[in-house]
């Protein structure tokens, strides 16, 4: 039984399931921006380096409040058609580069309004530069797929109007895939927006809901109930399972028995407090356990984090096996929102072929 080389993170392929469009920026494409439109004062700094930085102790405060507050000046410079398209763009570039062979990444239309698109207009863009970065990386040799799940915001009130957008878009482009609701959860829970499931549901939009903050368990459960077929992070489904005896409540029971994939990004978990280290993260005991769980970045920016740097943190903390390692991704590949062709032909031709390559 071979442990898994960290040193391979980067070369081998893997699959994204929780990526936020506007938590991973170019530090260098913020400042560009900004200057474009006249917001760098209000920047912390100039320099691409200690921006960087900045973003990423706001990350590390441990206070999920302070975390979401530096989303303001990625969101600020992402109210245009074009810089949508660029930073879509650029996604689907850094993603490719850094061995990512299927992403779903996620945002919410009516945070990029400020200059006047509509939503249609607002998903359009972002369509447009995945499209533009996945042709751009399939010239290089390093072909990615990247599919949109469209988020309604669970502190406002426009989640019906943000899941009549998905399903619209869908018959669009086939690429938008999912809907979820997001931001601060704690008071906000996914029975608030039972309306806007109830319309993904009724035209089999895929649903997935977001669920690591306090009440714990509630909000897992309260997700299930609208029709989340994964769980977003997840994390704290750890209180109801004894990694040490196996032993588990129902709604654990309920989890593993449905494989719901929980959609764990160890990093940013570690960054808002729901578990105190990678190490401690129940990614690799619930792995062992037959629970379906993925490795995810969340906000690359924000976190400082790749798919690669996740996935060697991640096997070195739990001593991942290869064979573990690959069931990581293969779990995510089954568990996306593609179309049962391309889960297969990922699965099949790509993802099972190199891990097995490694022994």
């Amino acid at each position: 039984m071979s442990l898994f080389d960290p040193g391979l993170a980067r070369g081998v392929p893997k699959v994204l399931l929780h990526d936020h469009l506007d938590g991973g920026l170019r530090p260098s494409t913020i400042l560009d921006i900004a200057d474009q439109i006249g917001w760098t004062p209000r920047l912390p700094s100039t320099d691409p380096v200690a921006l960087h930085r900045w973003f990423v102790r706001g990350a590390e405060t441990k206070d999920l409040l302070q975390y979401l507050a530096t989303f303001e000046h990625t969101l600020a410079v992402m109210q245009r058609a074009d810089d949508l398209a660029r930073v879509a763009r650029e996604a689907a570039i850094d993603l490719a580069a850094d061995g990512v062979v299927y992403a779903e990444v996620r945002f919410a239309p009516e945070q990029h309004q400020d200059a006047g698109l509509t939503l249609e207009a607002v998903v359009e863009a972002v369509q447009d530069g995945f499209r533009s970065g996945m042709a751009a990386a399939q010239s290089t040799g390093q072909p990615i797929i990247v599919n949109t799940i469209l988020c309604a915001m669970r502190t406002g009130l426009r989640s019906v109007e943000i899941a009549e957008l998905a399903v619209r878009m869908r018959e669009h482009d086939d690429r938008t895939v999912a809907f979820d609701i997001a931001g601060a959860e704690t008071g906000w829970p996914p029975s608030l927006h039972a309306e806007a499931f109830a319309v993904a549901r009724a035209n089999h939009l895929h649903i997935t809901v977001h669920a690591s903050e306090p009440p714990d368990l509630e909000l897992i459960a309260d997700g299930l109930v609208q029709g989340a077929e994964r769980i977003g992070h997840g994390v704290r489904l750890q209180t109801d399972v004894d990694v040490t005896t196996g032993q588990m409540g129902r709604l654990a029971q309920s989890v593993l028995e449905r494989q719901v994939m929980l959609e764990m990004a160890p990093t940013c978990n570690t960054q808002i407090g729901a578990v105190a280290s990678v190490a401690g993260h129940p990614i690799g005991p619930f792995l062992r356990m037959g629970f379906r769980v993925g490795i995810n970045t969340d906000n690359r920016l924000m976190s400082d984090v790749s798919m690669s740097s996740e996935l060697a943190a991640v096997a070195v903390a739990h001593s991942l096996t290869n064979a573990e390692a690959g069931r990581l991704a293969v779990n995510a590949m089954e568990s996306s929102f593609s179309s049962w062709a391309e889960r297969r032909r990922l699965v099949d031709h790509v993802i099972t072929p190199a891990y097995a390559a490694l022994g």
